[in-house]
């Protein structure tokens, strides 16, 4: 557990793993903080490098005044890299952080070794939604929005209140700064990454749970056929975060993936 100040911004970041090792970096969801990859990480940390961090306004991060856009936390990210001493690393996002992982690659190509992009897609919603998410929490609370996000994030049989899991990632998201959720929300409606993501020559797996309520399957297949050589996998029985509700399948197939690429 570590703090940086980097754009004017602490960050808080960790670092795992074998540091001779390829990096891998991984970036999280709107709403989440990088306690999602655990279980995850724990499958890849013989073998690499990782880079765990909460992005702006997320999780232990300070949260700046809203709105943001992705190249505020694009920004973030390289800073981070630079400041340890990372030149180049695998970027493994999820939702946001996939537009994140996106968004590095296209505007620094030669630092990005591989893309696993998690749940997510080129562009994701529209303004209509994201100016209504916007209002909403900044006038009613996350709390307003919590059960039709959590709908969206877990299968039925996962939201219940006798499991603890749930509970606890309930919280996660509850706890989310106004600042960071309404401005991250900002970075995803005015971000449009379609026409420059066909642009992408690096090696890249596309992977989503197949009853992911955010970026649903239909649209993750979308987003890997615009990506030349990429490869496209579906995560049975998970919704918008397989790494928390199937983490085992999903570090599986990230790991045969990485080990055939870096």
């Amino acid at each position: 557990m570590a703090f940086a100040r980097l754009n004017g911004v602490v960050i808080h970041h960790e670092v795992r793993g074998d540091p001779s090792k390829p990096a891998v970096v991984f970036s999280n969801s709107l709403g989440c903080d990088f306690r999602i990859w655990n279980k995850v990480a724990a499958k890849l940390a013989d073998d690499y490098r990782l880079v765990l961090y909460d992005k702006r306004g997320h999780g232990l991060s300070e949260a700046p005044p809203q709105p943001y856009s992705m190249d505020d936390h694009i920004d973030d990210l390289v800073a981070l890299l630079d400041h340890l001493g990372v030149d180049r690393a695998a970027v493994i996002g999820l939702s946001v952080g996939g537009m994140i992982a996106q968004g590095l690659a296209i505007r620094y190509p030669g630092r990005v070794t591989a893309l696993v992009l998690c749940d997510t897609a080129h562009k994701i919603g529209d303004d209509a939604l994201w100016n209504m998410r916007i209002e909403t929490v900044n006038t009613k609370g996350i709390s307003a929005l919590t059960d039709s996000i959590m709908q969206r994030w877990f299968m039925p049989e996962y939201r219940t209140p006798d499991n603890p899991d749930f509970v606890g990632y309930t919280a996660m998201l509850t706890r989310t700064t106004t600042d960071g959720y309404a401005g991250t929300s900002a970075a995803l409606r005015d971000t449009d990454y379609t026409e420059l993501t066909r642009k992408l020559k690096v090696p890249t797996l596309c992977l989503g749970g197949d009853h992911d309520g955010s970026t649903p399957p239909s649209l993750m297949r979308e987003l890997a056929s615009l990506i030349e050589g990429s490869e496209y996998t579906v995560i049975e029985n998970a919704g918008h975060l397989p790494c928390i509700d199937q983490p085992a399948q999903t570090a599986s197939v990230i790991s045969d993936f990485l080990g055939r690429t870096l």
